[in-house]
């Protein structure tokens, strides 16, 4: 069992919560959180989150009709020549069933795990170096006209400080193949960063997730894809998404 550092342990933490890690790295992990309050305050948060998410997420009780024909399927008699013909028809009600739920996957609004992933490194990137901002200010008609020519979109620009979400600054960067927006905001202790690029996909409702040991909120609106990462709780960063986009 080698000794893992505090970056290392925040980067693990997923895969540790999901036991997906080999043995002998998750046991790394355990050992860093024994001596680490920080890395353990994180895990049990998330943690948390995790269980109140399975908890709270909605269920959805399957229609009526279609427990009837299940019903049908599971009561058919076996020996008869009416069972034979619900045979041929139990595999078209699986295959039925089968549809019905790709289409609702494919209707659930979605964030490509490369861009989530891209957006967490970023962030962790823009902490650890001296390169937060390009543009240092609370002032909301300073840093938007900064992104000026810069973009081939304008970026929403707004200060929140009266709802403890004070505007930073911002920098370019660079997701998904092409040039980015990233808002800085304060919260607290705490640093969020909210990207934003182009996109050419329909609106979708916000949708909170976590990578990495941080917490994410995205959406996209007005042919505008949002990232807001960080690792306040994941209500403070619904709050601010709240605030960005009403």
């Amino acid at each position: 069992m080698s000794e893992i550092d505090h970056a290392t342990c925040l980067g693990l933490l997923d895969g540790y919560l999901d036991q997906e890690l080999e043995p002998g790295l998750g046991a790394s992990v355990q050992a860093h959180l024994a001596q680490c309050p920080e890395c353990a305050r994180r895990y049990d948060a998330q943690a948390r989150w995790v269980a109140s998410v399975k908890l709270m997420a909605p269920r959805f009780a399957a229609p009526d009709s279609l427990r009837q024909v299940l019903h049908e399927l599971d009561a058919a008699p076996l020996a008869t020549p009416a069972s034979r013909g619900r045979r041929w028809w139990a595999p078209l009600g699986s295959a039925a069933v089968l549809a019905m739920a790709l289409v609702l996957y494919v209707r659930i609004p979605d964030t490509s795990p490369q861009l989530v992933d891209e957006a967490v490194s970023s962030h962790v990137r823009s902490l650890m170096g001296q390169h937060l901002n390009d543009v240092v200010s609370s002032d909301r008609h300073t840093v938007k006209p900064w992104f000026t020519g810069k973009l081939d979109f304008s970026p929403p620009v707004m200060d929140f400080a009266g709802a403890g979400f004070p505007l930073l600054g911002g920098r370019l960067d660079y997701l998904q193949h092409q040039a980015a927006a990233a808002l800085t905001y304060g919260h607290g202790k705490h640093l969020i960063n909210v990207f934003v690029l182009p996109s050419d996909q329909d609106d979708s409702a916000r949708r909170t997730l976590s990578s990495r040991g941080f917490n994410l909120v995205t959406w996209r609106q007005g042919h505008l894809q949002f990232v807001a990462v960080s690792d306040v709780e994941p209500a403070e960063l619904e709050r601010l998404a709240q605030l960005l986009v009403p």
